[in-house]
């Protein structure tokens, strides 16, 4: 089946050169040049992967990979950043914002349709939810949403279990704290994003050793928190 692809970008000439050679490719190909068509566009059109510009009129990039990834329809979709701003702290922003990859122009062709190959290989090839997990002494059952530490079991609330849940889903993946709000607590819940730290607390609380040096949940200074990848 040909993916189909959505190239986001305000510069008229950027877009069709993109779209050009992806469709050289294969792919399908649909454009837009500004976030609030953009937006439209994957509500309506519902490609396999969008390229998005991180400056954008109307509405940015940044917040429209943000509005992508906190509706439950679009949250998985793949999205490969696309801007002139290449600085370390940009591509951290991008990438919290729940970008898959992060190209800056000036860039290849060549090197933009191979990372575009290989986030919807990575997509593509996601096997579906598993229905336990463990890693270290932790277990975890999420179907009967049994927990236990070393064979113990772990009392958990809902959310710290929905919590844990939602972290374990993606090791190694930073998240900022509106983040884990909008997919833990979603839009229902007029919550701080400082409720995040205090039930992080009380998850490691239940599940570390030591809760001051966690092993599973940590923290990543000015971003966010992860899962452990180990």
């Amino acid at each position: 089946m040909t993916k189909h692809i959505l190239v986001i970008d305000d510069e008229e000439d950027i877009v069709n050169l993109i779209a050009y050679n992806l469709e050289k490719e294969g792919y399908r190909v649909s454009k837009a040049y500004d976030g609030t068509q953009a937006l439209q566009a994957v509500k309506k059109e519902k490609p396999d992967l969008v390229i998005l510009d991180l400056m954008l009129p109307e509405v940015s990039g940044i917040d429209v990979a943000r509005i992508i990834r906190g509706d439950a329809d679009t949250a998985g979709l793949p999205i490969i950043m696309l801007t002139a701003r290449g600085t370390e702290v940009d591509r951290i922003l991008g990438l919290e914002m729940g970008a898959d990859d992060y190209v800056t122009k000036p860039f290849s062709v060549r090197e933009l349709t191979a990372r575009v190959r290989a986030v919807l290989r990575r997509s593509s090839s996601a096997s579906p939810e598993p229905e336990t997990f463990s890693q270290g002494k932790l277990f975890i059952n999420f179907s009967s949403h049994r927990v236990t530490i070393d064979g113990k079991p772990v009392e958990l609330s809902p959310t710290e279990f929905n919590l844990l849940k939602f972290f374990t889903r993606r090791p190694g993946r930073v998240y900022t704290r509106d983040q884990i709000l909008d997919r833990v607590w979603g839009d229902d819940f007029f919550v701080e994003p400082r409720t995040v730290d205090v039930h992080i607390r009380r998850l490691r609380s239940r599940i570390e050793d030591d809760a001051a040096d966690p092993r599973y949940i940590l923290t990543v200074r000015g971003a966010g928190y992860k899962f452990s990848e180990t």
